[in-house]
This record gives structure tokens, C-alpha cells and sequence, in this order.
């Protein structure tokens, strides 16, 4: 049974974040808010669970999730080596809309796609979701949309799409979407921007002088 719950509100705000978690536990879907638009998780270490979330959004394996995290030491437990590129990048525009694609340790049990041993991880700037990863740890978050059509930016939005194929709605209101997070590989010899978003080639390059724009 689907649950909504109005965030608004400190104690639903509270119970929310605690079915999610709960919901999330079980490998089922969680719609949530993010500071660019609205955005439908689940465990990161469940692979069943992904595929769940791949499936309700009609995506394939091609285009895998990327993750959130709380904090850059929840990163330090996903990734080996972080580039001191990513170092800069991390100090400058975390918690915000920057995406970072990052070798992961090999020794991680999940499967969020065909990745090639990478993974696209950013930590948000939105309380809500902050506690919410800070009590769950690391998720698989996508835009709460079905393929191809526009990102949500209520709640609402996203219910008319994904439905009873999510468990848990945490209903922030209305995020300052449509635009997405930048997203920037730094996999390869040089980083390189792979999505303009709400951070611009321009304000990047101010950190990442050698940063190629693809």
C-alpha cells in the first residue's frame, strides 16, 4: 500500500522518514524531493531493488542510476581513490547540483546498471533528503519520471507517473527544478563535463581549469 506523507508538517515529516527508511529496507521505492527536481530511490546495495526502480521508470540497463549521498565520508566508502580534481570540485559545489562520475571500489556487492566500474554520485542540498540518506545511507536515485518524459517537480507529478509502483511519497513541495545537476566524468585522463545542468560550463571551469566541455 502506498503512503504519502506532507513534510510540511514536522511530525509527518518525521514518520515519512522513517517509513522510507523502513520501505526502503524491504527493497521497495521511495519518491523523494532534491534540490533540482523530484527523484524515485532505492537501497543502493539491493540489486533487486534497482532493477525495481530501472523497471518502474522504464529504463534500461544501459542507463544506470546514480547515487546519493549524505556526506563525503559516506564517498569515501564508495569510492578508492578520489582524484584531487574531484577533491576541488567536491569543496567548491557540495551539497548542490554536481554529479561526479568516479571509479567505485571494486569490492562493492551492488549493480546499478551497466556502469564499467563507475558510478555518478552527489551529495544534495536539501535537508529533507539529507536526513533521509544520513538514516538509510547511499541510494540509487533517478528522476522520478517514466522515460522520456519531463522530471517531476511536485510530488504530484511524480504519483501520476510512477503510482503504486513506489511504497513511500515524501512530499517536500515544489522543488526549483525542471534544470538537472551537472554532471562531470572525471574517469579519463582529463575531467570532462558530460551534462551542462544548474552549475555552468563557465562556473566549472573556474575550479577545473582543463575541463573539457563534450
Amino acid at each position: 500500500m502506498t503512503q504519502r506523507f506532507d513534510c510540511s508538517d514536522p511530525s509527518a515529516r518525521s514518520a515519512g522518514i522513517d517509513a522510507a527508511v523502513a520501505a526502503l529496507g524491504r527493497g521497495e521505492l521511495v519518491v523523494l524531493p532534491t534540490d533540482t527536481v523530484y527523484g524515485v530511490g532505492a537501497n543502493a546495495f539491493d540489486p533487486a531493488a534497482v532493477a525495481g526502480l530501472l523497471a518502474a521508470k522504464g529504463r534500461g540497463r544501459h542507463k544506470p542510476s546514480p547515487v546519493l549521498v549524505g556526506s563525503k565520508e559516506a564517498l569515501g566508502d564508495l569510492v578508492a581513490d578520489l582524484p584531487e580534481t574531484a577533491e576541488e570540485l567536491i569543496g567548491t559545489f557540495w551539497p548542490g547540483g554536481l554529479t561526479l562520475v568516479l571509479r567505485h571500489r571494486p569490492s562493492l556487492s551492488w549493480d546499478l546498471g551497466e556502469t564499467g566500474g563507475t558510478v555518478a554520485v552527489r551529495m544534495p542540498d536539501h535537508p529533507l533528503v539529507l536526513d533521509l540518506l544520513a538514516a538509510a545511507g547511499p541510494m540509487a536515485v533517478s528522476s522520478a519520471n517514466l522515460t522520456d518524459r519531463p522530471s517531476p517537480e511536485d510530488c504530484d507529478a511524480a504519483f501520476r507517473m510512477l503510482g503504486d509502483s513506489v511504497a513511500v511519497y515524501l512530499d517536500g513541495g515544489r522543488t526549483a527544478g525542471p534544470v538537472s545537476s551537472s554532471i562531470v566524468d572525471l574517469t579519463g585522463d582529463a575531467p570532462v563535463l558530460v551534462r551542462e545542468g544548474v552549475l555552468s560550463a563557465e562556473r566549472l571551469a573556474t575550479v577545473v581549469p582543463g575541463l573539457i566541455v563534450r
